[in-house]
């Protein structure tokens, strides 16, 4: 593999801090929102149903400029990255590895993980892009980046639905991590593991991956 792509949320970020902020702001417990969190994982929903019981008709986006308007927007420091990101990706980095970071996650967030200077050569995000996973034309954009043909590219992330399966159907090889809701549900699902390259519980592993 000459590149290597990963997901945002519960690939290189915890999501902890995310689901507080909209406990708080809708007034709920955070056991709450987390339990529903995990129906909706459970049933194969998106997440953020998960608000949309907690408030009906909820306007998600209008909701999120209604937080940052009252100095509850969204935030990402380094505490919210997993232990193993920085080492990780600089190692990729540093054994000659494009390394991409793109991921379904807002301006804001893109903006914050370019501002921590993560070793990566390209941060991005989906609506910079204007377009998500699992939609073919994001993967298509992804192997525009990549600079590496489609089987030369390895795409990381928890979420099989967002990740693996569409990754995989626009010919790149794919990693599954363990991690995060998403990644320890299906982290055994005969499906996912039929249709990942490889199943990993760390980001080092990647190293190994590429080295091989």
């Amino acid at each position: 593999m000459r590149t290597v792509v990963l997901d945002i949320g519960e690939t290189l970020t915890r999501d902890e801090r995310h689901w507080e902020c909209w406990a708080d702001w809708l007034k709920v417990p955070l056991h709450t929102l987390s339990a529903l969190v995990g129906v909706m994982v459970a049933s194969g929903r998106n997440n953020q149903d998960a608000l949309r019981l907690l408030k009906p008709g909820i306007d998600i986006p209008a909701e999120y400029a209604a937080r940052a308007a009252a100095g509850c927007g969204e935030r990402l420091d380094e505490e919210d990255l997993y232990d193993d990101v920085r080492s990780a990706l600089a190692a990729l980095c540093a054994n000659g590895t494009r390394v991409l970071v793109v991921g379904n996650q807002t301006e804001i967030i893109g903006r914050r993980l370019r501002e921590m200077k993560i070793p990566a050569d390209l941060v991005t995000t989906s609506a910079e892009w204007g377009l998500k996973k699992p939609n073919p034309d994001f993967f298509a954009r992804v192997i525009e980046v990549s600079q590496a043909p489609a089987e030369e590219t390895l795409h990381v992330g928890d979420n099989p639905a967002k990740d693996i399966f569409p990754a995989r159907e626009a010919g790149l090889q794919t990693a599954h991590i363990r991690r995060g809701p998403w990644g320890f549900w299906r982290a055994d699902d005969p499906e996912v593991r039929a249709a990942a390259d490889f199943s990993i519980d760390s980001l080092h592993e990647l190293v190994d991956i590429i080295n091989r």
